[in-house]
């Protein structure tokens, strides 16, 4: 099958192309290597080095006629939603209709990298399914939101089929410091180098964390069952930032290396997913333990510096 992988060279679409290599498909990988990086493509696929927003990617992916479109390009920084959200909104939200429209055209089967944690807002009592209520706190969130709404609209009108991924936190190798999960990035990182890590608020702030290489196993499924919706892909598992910061210090055998810093603006106290829905339809379900995950990372982050 003919794949186009936008944001193939970032963390989570580089571990995905790698999962549909692995199962034969044709990829090309179109990123502008802002936040990606050339190592984290293989031999194997075609790659273009341009914006979305480009006449130039658009020509380029035409030319390829896919058959399936993994959307992961885009703005993830939410302090920078904050600060500019009208370039989130351009980065985000203009992008991904230009691909909506070469989706549209060559029918396309979508799937968007969506945000569960983003869209949702604050999570008050149990896990949020894909009924919750949804209030996002930041541009960032909205312009997810936005998307999802075009994602129904297309379907409804032009009968385009997609599915989007509300992740909740994801993390593992090749992670930088800039997405909803790149907590554990920053503090593997900060132990690595001999700093401390810097919790922001009191760290009894809970998130939902996921380990990347079990997001992309969820390709195949996806590509064979072809669902239409938005589903939650998550642990359903809550993890103070303290009790992250915690575990990650047991596996450098550090003590006292937790310093805290005032709150940052925009940052929501709870998040917490449900993935039944994603497991009864297609049969996923989170694999892998914070601890295995965060040791994978760890090992992967060593082994990168050793190498360098």
């Amino acid at each position: 099958m003919r794949i186009l992988v936008t944001g193939g060279a970032g963390f989570i679409g580089s571990h995905f192309t790698d999962h549909l290599i692995a199962e034969g498909h044709d990829i090309l990988v179109v990123d502008n290597l802002s936040t990606g990086s050339r190592k984290n493509i293989p031999g194997a696929v075609q790659f273009a080095e341009l914006d979305l927003l480009s006449s130039s990617a658009s020509e380029v992916i035409k030319a390829f006629k896919p058959e399936a479109i993994f959307h992961f390009a885009a703005q993830i920084n939410i302090q920078t939603s904050l600060s500019n959200p009208v370039y989130d909104a351009e980065q985000n939200i203009l992008s991904t209709l230009k691909l909506l429209e070469i989706a549209r055209a060559y029918h396309s089967y979508f799937i968007f990298a969506s945000s569960g944690g983003a869209i949702y807002g604050e999570a008050m009592a149990g896990p949020q399914n894909e009924n919750h209520s949804e209030y996002p706190l930041n541009p960032y969130g909205v312009a997810k939101l936005a998307i999802d709404r075009y994602l129904h609209s297309y379907h409804h009108q032009f009968d385009l089929k997609y599915c989007s991924m509300r992740f909740s936190n994801v993390y593992g190798p090749r992670q930088g410091g800039d997405g909803e999960g790149g907590v554990v990035s920053i503090f593997i990182n900060r132990l690595k180098n001999g700093q401390k890590m810097v919790i922001f608020g009191d760290g009894l702030q809970e998130r939902d964390f996921v380990f990347v290489k079990d997001l992309a196993s969820a390709s195949s499924l996806l590509l064979s069952h072809r669902p239409v919706g938005v589903f939650n892909f998550s642990t359903g598992i809550a993890t103070s930032i303290l009790q992250l910061a915690k575990t990650t210090q047991c596996l450098f055998a550090l003590t006292g290396q937790i310093e805290f810093a005032h709150p940052r603006l925009g940052e929501q106290r709870r998040s917490l997913l449900s993935a039944d829905r994603a497991g009864e339809v297609l049969g996923w379900r989170a694999k892998t333990s914070l601890e295995s995950g965060l040791l994978e990372t760890k090992t992967s982050c060593l082994s990168e510096l050793k190498f360098r």
